[in-house]
């Protein structure tokens, strides 16, 4: 006798291992169609969509707890609703929905690989080099509109917590890398 063990077809369905004890090959393909169909009878998919509900309301979560500071006036350092800044509010917002991130916008921008800006997708980070010969801003995609209009909630340090469109002339050419925390 084979035994078979079939892993992780989703773990969201529980079908953690599926044991079949079978005796000649037909039998073995036969049992892992079996097991296939009834993944999907079942709305199971083998492989798990990187826009998962999961993770929709864990960007809707972070993107809420973001809104929480807007108005918040900027303050270097500053970590709450008297004054934050733009790495503040990006630890603090991830937070909320379990990660924690380095406290410098520079540390940040090292944390996760690069995407591609026209790959960019809401709770993904933007950093920006405002001043100097290194990234020192960041905001969190808040919603993609269009190809032009991306936009991003940031601590600004002459506005406070507030919301822009990356595609702005300051803000574009201002522009570092974007990078996707896996949530």
């Amino acid at each position: 006798m084979t035994v078979i063990k079939l892993r992780y077809f989703k773990k969201d369905c529980k079908i953690i291992n599926v044991l079949s004890m079978i005796l000649d090959s037909t039998l073995k393909r036969f049992a892992i169609g079996v097991v296939l169909l009834c993944c999907v009878v079942s709305s199971c998919t083998v492989l798990k969509s990187p826009t998962s509900s999961s993770t929709h309301s864990k960007d809707n979560t972070l993107i809420e707890a973001a809104r929480a500071y807007m108005g918040v006036p900027y303050k270097l350092g500053g970590n709450d609703h008297k004054g934050i800044d733009c790495s503040g509010l990006i630890c603090n917002s991830f937070k909320k929905i379990g990660i924690e991130l380095p406290r410098i916008s520079w540390q940040q921008s090292d944390f996760y690989p690069t995407i591609r800006a026209e790959d960019i997708r809401k709770g993904d980070l933007v950093f920006f080099y405002t001043g100097g010969s290194f990234v020192n801003h960041v905001g969190i995609v808040t919603e993609v509109k269009s190809k032009n209009e991306v936009m991003f909630i940031h601590a600004s340090s002459s506005k406070g917590v507030r919301e822009d469109n990356l595609y702005t002339n300051y803000w574009w050419s201002r522009f570092s890398k974007a990078t996707r925390v896996m949530k």
